[in-house]
């Protein structure tokens, strides 16, 4: 017997749970089905959110024949086939799971076949299109994003399937408590999939109580389903998302979304992607308001390192509250694109000659090294000199933050050296 969740996939476009900003009344999905105007079409979303499904309901809808491949493991022989089919039968659905992974080969053999619209493409991926699919595909499809199931759509779903008495569990005796499906929809994660197999693995594993009837509760349910489901493995787009959304947190100085975002990084088990960003953030985001705490930073991420995990989330904890609470300053990494964008536009001027090396015989002779002055031969170890070019003469990159103690006191004696550079009264 087929597993569940391939036994309650939607047969018609009303059927498909959730996803109602693509499949709902006058969507456009919806709306492709109801003219019999399809395209092909990329979806993508976290696992067991529905692209299959979708795929699933199109074919019922508009009753093309329906082909499932996997771009990673099935071949170019197995595409062979069902352009075949589509050229004596007429059009064909073809689902192209892993579409990230389709090779150029395959993807050569396909292109002409899309054009002609004999074979409607609906290729899923957990990854974002906009990076990991050759430009070529996605120029002939639509891109459309599924999003995670709500917890009303979930629970739908799992009635559905306990209630069906001809694809779901509805022939049994079945009674599931409300905590019951609640803990399946938790422990899946929004992966309908996983809660509709679990659900099953519970009822046909769990013995009838003295009545006769299997009773699911969330107890049953915890001892069935062990671990709950974590977004985010560390190559996929959802990693990316939560490297951003952790980042993004700390920047915004919300220490407990950022220890949530810790947390989720630390689950997944990438030490060494949660180790990187920090020392990414310190720099970046907090710098010279609190240089100080870049230090910690990078002595917390080497302690990490050497303890591993579990163990290093007590470091990471410590640099991510700092960091967290830190005054911010984006003034170094600003300053430097700023030089980095001024180089780019070329025309920039040559070093001084005064500032050229002036270490090797001759060097006098094209006026190397002439007339510069030492500063440590001067009071306060300083001496008014250019050292721009001159095309970049009274340039400025810095542009000094007044957030905390550290910057602000840099601040004060910039500006003080860049009046008397420039010969001002300071």
């Amino acid at each position: 017997m087929e597993p569940l969740a391939y036994r309650m996939r939607p047969r018609s476009i009303d059927e498909v749970v959730g996803q109602q900003h693509l499949v709902g009344e006058g969507k456009i999905i919806w709306r492709m089905v109801k003219a019999k105007m399809l395209s092909s079409m990329i979806l993508y979303g976290p696992p067991g959110t529905g692209k299959t499904s979708i795929a699933s309901a199109i074919a019922g809808s508009t009753k093309y024949a329906l082909r499932m491949l996997n771009a990673a493991t099935d071949t170019k022989k197995d595409l062979q086939a069902v352009a075949e089919e589509a050229k004596m039968s007429g059009t064909v659905i073809l689902l192209l799971d892993e579409i990230h992974r389709l090779d150029k080969a395959k993807q050569d053999f396909l292109l002409p076949h899309l054009e002609s619209g004999k074979i409607i493409l609906i290729g899923a991926t957990t990854e974002n299109p906009y990076i990991t699919i050759n430009p070529a595909i996605r120029s002939r499809t639509q891109i459309f994003e599924v999003h995670p199931l709500t917890v009303a759509d979930m629970t739908a779903a799992l009635d559905r399937a306990i209630n069906d008495p001809d694809r779901g569990l509805g022939k049994l005796p079945l009674t599931v408590d409300e905590e019951a499906k609640r803990q399946l929809v938790v422990t899946s994660n929004g992966d309908l999939r996983s809660a509709l197999n679990g659900l099953e693995l519970a009822a046909r594993s769990t013995s009838p109580d003295p009545t006769g009837q299997i009773h699911l509760t969330a107890a049953v349910i915890a001892d069935c389903i062990q671990t709950r489901r974590i977004a985010g493995d560390k190559d996929g787009d959802s990693h990316y998302d939560l490297v951003s959304a952790f980042q993004k947190s700390i920047r915004g100085s919300d220490t407990d979304a950022a220890l949530f975002y810790l947390a989720r990084l630390i689950e997944i088990g990438d030490l060494a992607a949660i180790t990187r960003r920090l020392l990414v953030i310190a720099y970046e985001d907090v710098g010279l308001a609190n240089p100080p705490a870049c230090q910690r930073t990078v002595a917390a991420v080497d302690a990490a390192l050497q303890l591993g995990l579990p163990e290093g989330r007590i470091p990471l904890a410590n640099a991510v509250i700092e960091l967290c609470l830190s005054p911010k300053s984006n003034s170094a990494i600003a300053a430097v694109d700023a030089a980095l964008a001024k180089l780019k536009r070329g025309n920039t001027g040559e070093v001084p000659d005064r500032l050229k090396d002036a270490h090797y015989a001759g060097a006098k002779k094209l006026g190397h090294g002439v007339d510069y002055q030492y500063p440590h031969d001067f009071p306060e170890d300083w001496v008014r000199q250019q050292y721009l070019p001159d095309r970049l003469k009274n340039t400025r990159f810095y542009e000094p933050k007044q957030n905390g103690t550290f910057e602000t006191a840099y601040a004060k004696q910039y500006y003080r050296l860049l009046q008397a550079q420039r010969g001002q009264q300071h």
